[in-house]
């Protein structure tokens, strides 16, 4: 049956629907513009640094933040946020392309087993009510949902909410990232207790200035959380 389907409706790329070999593929063209995160990384916002080999045993922190410091412990991410990298995240979250979830998902997954502890706890960058009512759904906690499953880990989509509805943040600049997230993040009450004591790994589908990872980070250490780390899909780093 697979091979009758196959021969009807061809694997297609996940990026521009060319024809490719597997499912879940990237044609040449896109594999190529794609920018997998793989060698050396800052520990704690997962921005790509010189070097061939990542080290886990050594800290490695890029400028900002030697700098600014992160309500986290390490981060990890697939890919750049660029060419393909950026091109496959705006679909999944603008785009109505669920069928994305479960290759990207399985790339967040590979991105983030240096962080992976016993009994960690996988919680999604909520969205407020609004959005998600307009989007359907949560392109964070699809991707979150899938980390937890390759993992066999616990996956708490509701462990945190949006407490006001906040602008789009696409071309806002750090400081105002910043202010427009303060405050905008809580705890749901009925899963305080759960997240008490416990390894957190964050998830969300992109990382630029960090705020919402911050306020999110935050909030859970208030609520006594254990440590927290960071995946994303995709990082935005600065042009060169």
């Amino acid at each position: 049956m697979k091979g009758a389907l196959r021969m009807v409706y061809p694997p297609q790329c996940l990026c521009c629907s060319d024809p490719v070999a597997e499912e879940g593929a990237l044609c040449p063209a896109c594999w190529g513009q794609a920018q997998f995160i793989t060698g050396a990384c800052c520990q704690r916002c997962a921005v790509p640094l010189p070097g061939d080999d990542d080290d886990d045993s050594a800290v490695l922190l890029c400028d900002d933040c030697l700098r600014v410091p992160r309500p986290w412990l390490r981060a990890r991410a697939a890919l750049v946020y660029r060419d393909t990298g950026r091109k496959l995240a705006l679909m999944l979250k603008h785009g109505d392309r669920l069928d994305l979830a479960p290759a990207l998902g399985d790339w967040v997954a590979r991105a983030a087993t240096p962080l992976i502890r016993p009994d960690m706890l996988v919680v999604p960058v909520p969205l407020h009510p609004r959005r998600l009512a307009k989007r359907k759904y949560n392109q964070a906690a699809v991707l979150a949902q899938r980390v937890a499953q390759v993992h066999g880990l616990t996956h708490l989509p509701h462990a945190l909410r949006r407490t006001r509805h906040t602008p789009m943040q696409d071309h806002a600049g750090s400081d105002e990232r910043f202010a427009n997230l303060h405050g905008a993040l809580a705890v749901t009450p009925r899963f305080a207790g759960r997240v008490q004591g416990r390894a957190v790994l964050l998830v969300d589908d992109v990382m630029a200035s960090g705020a919402t990872l911050s306020t999110a980070a935050e909030v859970l250490r208030q609520a006594g959380s254990g440590p927290i780390s960071v995946v994303m899909l995709a990082r935005a780093v600065k042009d060169t």
